[in-house]
């Protein structure tokens, strides 16, 4: 049987914008939550799904500011919400399933990179407890509103090259790469987007997992000009070196068409790039194009579920 890591030949690609994935589609009867959902990626996601008639959550650490962004934006409603607690994780589901809402799309969007040594909660490591453990308790606290046709969309990154799931030390309790921290909490959005598929298929619920691209966002807020520089992102004086970034507007479409395009009617659990399904890279050394095969691994999939579910001590299925 064949891996169903194969592109499905869209017709679209890396230049498609996330306006254009939605061009022609009604959404004015969808629920979008899209979490930091009024900066970078996530703004623009908030925008196009606005325009196309989606009602947006937008759910925000820093719900002034958000509110800012996104005052010009109809149709978008900013709930306060820290992916890095989960009492905060908690108190939005709760108020959001007290309104008897559906939720059509979870976008998790939100995220952090490469940040400094830094512990949250009960002393988690905070890439990994903000970009995968707040998604996944997130996810699993609303499954209530995401039954019966929701798709969930994890925003993963080509980052996920750099690590695997470190199993025997997943905080970095024993010495912190920002980067492997960052390339682990990214196999584990895809991860988790993989067996939440397997689990919630028979409900009508599917999830994806993807890489948006590269691009400047507030995302390399704890990168300096030297590693950007150092990198070929910027040349000497600072400007755009590299020519494979997309603009914004272009990084956000295939979480965009993830969320929303009928390509897609009846599948799930697929790693996406450039607004289609991304390839198997099986290269002995890392390309950064296409998913690796252990960020799409069911079995690593599962346990890394029941890793998050033992360490949140939530889990919607456990009953099952």
């Amino acid at each position: 049987m064949p891996h169903p890591q194969f592109p499905i030949g869209s017709g679209f690609g890396a230049a498609t914008t996330a306006q254009a994935v939605l061009a022609g589609l009604d959404l004015s009867h969808a629920t979008a939550i899209v979490t930091g959902g009024h900066s970078g990626l996530g703004l623009e996601t908030t925008r196009a799904l606005a325009q196309a008639g989606a009602r947006v959550i937008v759910a925000a650490r820093d719900a002034e500011a958000a509110r800012a962004q996104t005052r010009d934006i109809a149709g978008v409603q900013v709930e306060p919400l820290d992916l890095a607690r989960l009492d905060s994780v908690r108190d939005f589901a709760r108020r959001f399933l007290a309104g008897g809402q559906h939720v059509d799309m979870l976008i998790c969007s939100a995220g952090i990179m490469a940040c400094p040594e830094t512990r949250v909660g009960p002393g988690w490591e905070a890439q990994f407890a903000t970009n995968h453990l707040g998604h996944y308790a997130l996810a699993n606290l609303l499954w209530p509103a995401l039954r019966s046709g929701a798709r969930v969309v994890a925003v993963s990154s080509a980052g996920h090259h750099q690590s695997g799931m470190r199993w025997d030390d997943v905080q970095f309790t024993r010495g912190y790469d920002k980067w492997l921290a960052y390339g682990q909490s990214k196999t584990a959005n895809a991860l988790f987007a993989l067996h939440l598929d397997k689990l919630g298929r028979e409900h009508g619920v599917r999830a994806f997992s993807l890489h948006p691209g590269k691009i400047f966002t507030p995302l390399q807020r704890h990168l300096t000009r030297a590693e950007m520089t150092a990198a070929g992102w910027l040349d000497a004086s600072g400007q755009p070196a590299d020519p494979s970034f997309k603009t914004v507007q272009q990084g956000a479409a295939t979480q965009t068409w993830a969320a929303a395009s009928p390509q897609l009617e009846g599948m799930g659990g697929l790693y996406c790039e450039d607004c289609d399904v991304a390839a198997l890279d099986l290269g002995e050394a890392p390309s950064f194009a296409g998913v690796r095969p252990h960020a799409v691994d069911p079995d690593a999939a599962a346990r890394l579920w029941a890793l998050s579910a033992g360490l949140t001590g939530i889990d919607a299925f456990a009953a099952r």
